[in-house]
């Protein structure tokens, strides 16, 4: 390892060989590698921008792309010569959301949806060529009358995926959107859970303020959707009618449980679903989140079999913040795809990487925590200034690509 690249916290059976600060904007979550390029959507710094990996123990930062003004930008996904973008509104950027328990606790509606003649941000789907890789030149937009977006599931071909908060609804729900056209995509169904269409007059039988009933996103499998809808859970959606989406099996397990579901991942070649719950909340005061290990041979009837083991090198709630899952990597086609090996990215304790070759009992391989951040940009008034992993992408080489909230992307070689 090179003696300029930072030190980590602790390693095992992973090295460190390349690492950039993003341009001077080291805050990141989703990040997507494709043809030898990271395109990195910001949190704070809106935006994305683009670093050049083709060798990464030398990643070169390319260039920031702007969000329009008041715009969060920070999920994107890439295929063949196509970047597709989230534009949002900034939630973090209100002052009665900056605290995340207003975020993450209760419906988002009520902070955005004011007239529309008074809405200063832009909300929709932005679509960029980016056959050269160094220069993505926006083709397309879809607007919608809403917050907008918040994450993306597009794998090639005519249809993506998206969560979206519209307009008479209290969260985010599924919408399929038709990409045959990519200069004018299009809007094509909506799925939501019973009760979230306010506008219908809908009544939702869960506590309004106790949770977020909202859908983070989808991962698709054979026209079969697999949503994590947060406080919800999981929800498993037939979408091979793109207009007219439905509702296979519904599955609860907060409370006991806090919820938070961010990822659910087929498996398909062994019937298997992994189900990580996101840790929101400082100090585990949301309770403990697993990553869940389900059994999906009978699609309409998922069923938990095992959690992964959390992380025991150190005593990560001690140190602070954010210490639970995040996001794992999502075996995207044409990056490292395995059934047997899960990335994931633990917040305060890093990046992890956990065997389930006996999926009755998983067990974690390799571990790689960077240093606390040396450049602070959260906004957020008393947040703890702590490592906060956000996304981890391996490409097919398995090499890692980690985002932080705060520190920069780091590469990382598995070497298990």
């Amino acid at each position: 390892m090179s003696s300029d690249l930072p030190k980590p916290d602790h390693a095992r059976n992973m090295r460190l060989v390349g690492y950039s600060d993003q341009g001077g904007r080291p805050d990141g979550v989703q990040v997507m590698v494709h043809r030898g390029y990271a395109y990195v959507g910001h949190i704070f710094s809106k935006g994305f921008s683009v670093i050049d990996v083709r060798d990464p123990s030398d990643p070169k930062f390319v260039k920031y792309m702007p969000a329009p003004p008041n715009t969060w930008t920070l999920h994107l996904q890439a295929f063949d010569d196509l970047l597709l973008v989230i534009n949002n509104k900034d939630m973090f950027a209100q002052p009665d959301l900056a605290d995340e328990k207003a975020y993450y606790k209760g419906s988002v509606d009520q902070h955005a949806q004011p007239e529309a003649a008074t809405r200063n941000w832009t909300a929709g789907l932005a679509v960029y060529d980016i056959s050269k890789g160094d220069e993505p030149r926006q083709i397309g937009f879809m607007p919608v009358e809403g917050t907008g977006l918040h994450r993306l599931w597009y794998a090639g071909g005519r249809w993506a995926y998206a969560s979206a908060l519209l307009d008479g609804f209290s969260d985010y729900i599924l919408i399929t959107i038709d990409m045959q056209d990519p200069k004018k995509p299009q809007l094509a169904g909506k799925y939501w859970l019973p009760g979230m269409n306010v506008a219908a007059g809908e009544k939702a039988n869960w506590p309004m303020k106790n949770g977020r009933f909202g859908l983070h996103h989808a991962i698709i499998h054979d026209d079969i959707a697999y949503c994590s809808w947060r406080d919800a859970c999981l929800v498993v959606v037939d979408v091979s009618d793109k207009a007219n989406p439905r509702q296979l099996v519904h599955k609860v397990w907060a409370p006991p449980f806090g919820g938070g579901t961010h990822n659910a991942l087929p498996l398909p070649d062994r019937n298997l679903l992994i189900v990580v719950d996101e840790t929101v909340l400082d100090n585990q005061e949301d309770g403990f989140k697993p990553i869940w290990v389900f059994d999906n041979q009978v699609k309409s009837n998922p069923i938990s079999i095992a959690t992964f083991p959390p992380p025991a090198d150190k005593d990560y709630l001690a140190v602070g913040g954010h210490f639970g899952p995040h996001n794992i990597h999502e075996n995207r086609p044409g990056s490292f795809v395995s059934s047997e090996l899960i990335f994931s990215t633990y917040q305060n304790a890093g990046v992890r990487v956990y065997d389930i070759r006996d999926q009755f009992r998983p067990s974690e391989v390799a571990a790689f925590v960077p240093p606390p951040p040396k450049k602070w940009v959260d906004p957020r008034p008393n947040r703890p200034i702590v490592l906060h992993s956000a996304d981890v992408f391996v490409d097919k080489n398995g090499i890692c690509y980690a985002t932080d909230f705060s520190a920069g992307l780091y590469i990382i070689e598995y070497q298990g």
